[in-house]
Order: structure tokens, then C-alpha cells, then sequence
């Protein structure tokens, strides 16, 4: 597959080096000739340096013959502009952008985009990427990590384990003798920095963190076996209400459950706006690195702190101030992938990457063949694959143990018509089946041959 990636920032450096490493032809396109050495000394891919968005430099990228493009740079009109050029002079058949003003994104434009007004075929919001996100940490507090897949039937779920897990020292073989009806799977481990897919007979250890995937019904079980509470949040105080605060306070406004919000947003203007348009959320002016005004927002009493700010110091700090406060859990918004380090050191229990939300999005609608669901885990490490069963698959018509795979790559959970199930050794993989695979990056294309979603699906 031939790619256009326009945009070689975090995630458009992050897309192509996802895309490179597949064997696909990348080339990479940035006004920014530093950017653009940087991706092609790093990369197997080609650089021209430019604006995206003129029809001469679009041409010398290869748009003639791509069969995608991809608009990830900082300017949300240069991205509608190169989709829109694209379909005109190079009739290029794929073409996604990212937007982030809320105004492109409104429903009363959602028109916009059509083959005859703004030929997108796809509009990725990293605000309401972000947001979805948050709402799903604050789902399962005691996860640093987590994504829905199968509807929402299946949950990927990161922990990390402290010194009271009771599972601590345990080989992974006996644990699915002791819960012989839990329906979840260890599907990676990261031990010192360092990620794996681990093997039957590892054993889990104190400060190590764990991706789990469980059926959504084994959730609270699953946490409550790695020692983790599952408290009901009632309570929470968000930090920004910019684009992602005022989003999940929204969707917080519209739960059945009726979980509590108070908005804490420095700059006059921003907070009027999110005043107007939430209807039982306080909203504070002030600054959130005032403790005054955390106590005013009922820090002490709340059950989660969530900053989103675009500030991660002031994510990071805030967040250790309420901490201090007596407030039980914090989830912060970190953009610069190196300061993720300091979360145990400052007892934060959660992150999000806008990066990583966005690169996840993306991926998933590139792939998008019989891959129905796509999340990058850490640095572009493993990607958490869903895909359903082709008869011309090689797995298909075989139980799990007599499969191929690398050693990279696990089977987390299996649907089979309605019911989810635990994959087990024996369980047979039929044409029609939704199976959801952690996999190292390195053995993507391997999972991908073998799902036979290879280019001819793009």
C-alpha cells in the first residue's frame, strides 16, 4: 500500500513508523525540513519537505499513484485543504484528517463532509479521542490503561501490581487453575521498562504492570483478584475545561448514574464558555495549581482528580497537590511520552497520551479490512488487534494450540456468533469468529498474514 502521510509530528511520526515497519510505501510530507530528516534518517520511508497542501508538492510525494493519504499536521484548514486536493487533481481513494476546532467537528456541519463539498472519509478528533478515553479510566479506576473492544464487551485493562496483589509470585498456569471461570488473560507484562508477552509458566512480581483482557462482565472480578478496589466513582473534579474537559463533563452530565463533576479552568473566557454549556457541573475560575481553589472545588471529598490541561506539569503537579488533599485517585492528560516516568514516583495512577489515543483511532480505520479495532500500547510496543475470521484465513477451522503464532502474540478473548468466550487451548477457531490478539509490533504482519488481511483488504 502506497502512503501519503502529511504531518511529521508525534503522531504522524508515530503512524509512519507503524506503517513503514509493515513494509508498506510511506512517504512523508512537512514544511519542517527537520522533521522530515528526522523521519527519513529514523524511518524506511521517503521525505519532501513543503506544504502538504500544494498540488506540486503533492505530486512530487506520489500522490498520483497512492492509495491513501493521511492529514495529521498542526493546521486543521492545510489538512481539509490536502484532502480536498487530493480527490481533485490526484484522485487519491482514501483520505483522512485530523481536525481538532470543535467548530469543523459540530453536528450542524457533519455535512461537510461529503465526496461533494470536503472529500474526507474520515475525521479523527484528538479532543474527543482524549475524552473517550478519560471517561474510560475513570471506568475502571484502578486501571492505568484501558480500551473497549466487541462492542464494549470486552475490556483491555492495564494494572499495575503493588505489594499486597494477592497474586504476586503466582505462574500464570496456576492462576486459570485457580479462577477456572474468570474470563480474562494476561496478555502482556512490562517488567523494568520492558514489554512482553509472557509465556504460561511466568510469574507475576511486585512493580509489575499487566495488561489484562476480560470480558466486561469479569471486570470487577478481575480487578478485585489483583488486589484492586473497584469503587463507584461519585465524585470527580476536572482539571481544564478546555475541548476534552468540557467533553467528558458532558458525558458525565448524560450518564444514568449521575456521577458529580466540578470544572476548574483558569483562563476567563474558556470557563464562561464551558459554564453556558453544562447544565448541573460547576464550573471554577481560578488556577488549579491553587490549593484554595482545589479545596473549593471539594478535592478532599472527591473520589478522582482528573487533569487535562495542556500543561502536563500542571497536570502532574495538580494532581499531586489533590493527592495530598486526601483525594484517592488521579488520572492526568501527559503529552510528552517522557515524563510517564514520574508518575510512581508521584503516585499518579493513571495516564493518557493524546498521541497514542490519536494513533490508535488512525490505525484502526486504516486497517480496515476485517480489523475492526486497532490500540497501540506504550512506545508503539504491541498493538491490541481485533479482527474477525476469514474462510481463507490459515487459523480458521483450528483450535488455538495448533496455531502458529509468534511468540510475540496471545489470544485474548474470542466471539463466537453472540457469546464471548475465554480462549483456551482447545477451543477451535471458526470462519465468522471475532477474535481480539495482543501482538508485538514486530509480529503485526505475521498476525495480519494469518488473519489474511493483507493488502488486497486495503
Amino acid at each position: 500500500m502506497k502512503v501519503i502521510i502529511c504531518g511529521a509530528g508525534q503522531v504522524g511520526w508515530q503512524i509512519a513508523r507503524h506503517l513503514s515497519g509493515e513494509k508498506n510505501d510511506v512517504t512523508v510530507v512537512d514544511n519542517n525540513p527537520e522533521l522530515v530528516h528526522r523521519a527519513t534518517d529514523t524511518l524506511d520511508v521517503q521525505g519532501i519537505a513543503g506544504h502538504a497542501s500544494y498540488p506540486d508538492i503533492l505530486e512530487r510525494a506520489g500522490a498520483r499513484d497512492a492509495d491513501m493519504i493521511i492529514a495529521a499536521t498542526h493546521s486543521d484548514e492545510v489538512n481539509m485543504v490536502t484532502c480536498q486536493v487530493a480527490h481533485s487533481v490526484f484522485a487519491v481513494p482514501r483520505k483522512i484528517a485530523r481536525l481538532r476546532a470543535q467548530s469543523y467537528l459540530d453536528a450542524i456541519v457533519a455535512d461537510l463532509y461529503r465526496r461533494e463539498h470536503l472529500p474526507i472519509d474520515v475525521v479523527i478528533s484528538p479532543e474527543r479521542e482524549v475524552a473517550d478515553a478519560a471517561l474510560r479510566r475513570l471506568s475502571a479506576p484502578s486501571a492505568f490503561d484501558t480500551e473497549s473492544f466487541l462492542d464494549g464487551r470486552v475490556q483491555l485493562m492495564g494494572v499495575a501490581l503493588d505489594e499486597d496483589c494477592p497474586v504476586l509470585n503466582t505462574p500464570l498456569r496456576q492462576l486459570t487453575d485457580l479462577f477456572s471461570t474468570l474470563r480474562a488473560i494476561v496478555v502482556g507484562v512490562r517488567r523494568k521498562n520492558s514489554l512482553f508477552a509472557p509465556e504460561p509458566g511466568d510469574q507475576l512480581f511486585e512493580g509489575d504492570q499487566v495488561y489484562v483482557i476480560s470480558v466486561a462482565e469479569d471486570v470487577e472480578r478481575t480487578l478485585e483478584i489483583f488486589g484492586k478496589s473497584t469503587k463507584r466513582q461519585e465524585r470527580v473534579v476536572i482539571l481544564g475545561g478546555g475541548n476534552v474537559g468540557l467533553a467528558v463533563a458532558q458525558a458525565l452530565e448524560n450518564r444514568t448514574d449521575r456521577i458529580r463533576a466540578k470544572v476548574v479552568e483558569l483562563n476567563r473566557d474558556v470557563a464562561e464558555r464551558a459554564a453556558d454549556e453544562l447544565e448541573r457541573t460547576v464550573v471554577l475560575h481560578g488556577d488549579g495549581m491553587n490549593i484554595d481553589i482545589l479545596k473549593e472545588a471539594g478535592v478532599n471529598r472527591a473520589d478522582a482528580i482528573l487533569a487535562v490541561t495542556d500543561d502536563d506539569k500542571v497536570n502532574l503537579l495538580a494532581s499531586v497537590r489533590a493527592k495530598a488533599e486526601g483525594c484517592p485517585m488521579s488520572i492526568c492528560l501527559i503529552n510528552d511520552p517522557s515524563l510517564t516516568s514520574l508518575m510512581g514516583p508521584l503516585d499518579v495512577d493513571a495516564y493518557i497520551n493524546p498521541r497514542t489515543t490519536t494513533v490508535s483511532s488512525i490505525l484502526r480505520h486504516i486497517r480496515h479490512g476485517r480489523v475492526r479495532g486497532v490500540y497501540s500500547i506504550g512506545d508503539a510496543e504491541a498493538e491490541v488487534i481485533e479482527a474477525q475470521v476469514l474462510s481463507t484465513s490459515p487459523i480458521a477451522g483450528q483450535q488455538v494450540r495448533n496455531i502458529d503464532f509468534p511468540e510475540g502474540v496471545l489470544v485474548g478473548a474470542v466471539q463466537k456468533g453472540d457469546k464471548v468466550v475465554k480462549p483456551t487451548g482447545s477451543l477451535r477457531i471458526d470462519e465468522g469468529d471475532v477474535i481480539v490478539l495482543f501482538a508485538m509490533s514486530p509480529d503485526v504482519p505475521e498476525v495480519e498474514r494469518l488473519l489474511q488481511v493483507s493488502i488486497d483488504f486495503f
